[in-house]
């Protein structure tokens, strides 16, 4: 699989996610076939902050954790965006994760 090409899926995908929604890097991962590629998904999370239309504060992991906040300008801007959305965030984690998760 030709990184390029695995980075513009997870671009893709994470761009259809609605606003106030996240999803996980698993998720994003088994949704563009490469199940066991989570840590590949936030690799090319990593890589989009040039990119302006890819929306990756809106990725988390399995358990609604803002593990990719530190890639981020800012001290909490991951969470600031999100709550921009009205995602509600206590101590790094997505409130409600259930509710706001989309696959």
């Amino acid at each position: 699989m030709e990184s390029d090409s695995f980075f513009e899926r997870v671009y893709q995908q994470v761009k259809l996610i609605p606003f106030g929604k996240v999803s996980t890097y698993g998720a994003i991962a088994k949704k563009i076939g490469g199940p066991k590629s989570a840590r590949m998904v936030g690799y090319a999370l990593n890589a989009s902050h040039n990119l302006e239309d890819v929306p990756a504060h809106r990725v988390v992991n399995r358990k609604g954790m803002l593990t990719g906040k530190h890639h981020f300008q800012g001290t909490n801007l991951m969470q600031q965006l999100l709550e921009s959305e009205g995602v509600t965030i206590k101590d790094n984690v997505v409130q409600n994760f259930k509710e706001h998760f989309w696959e």
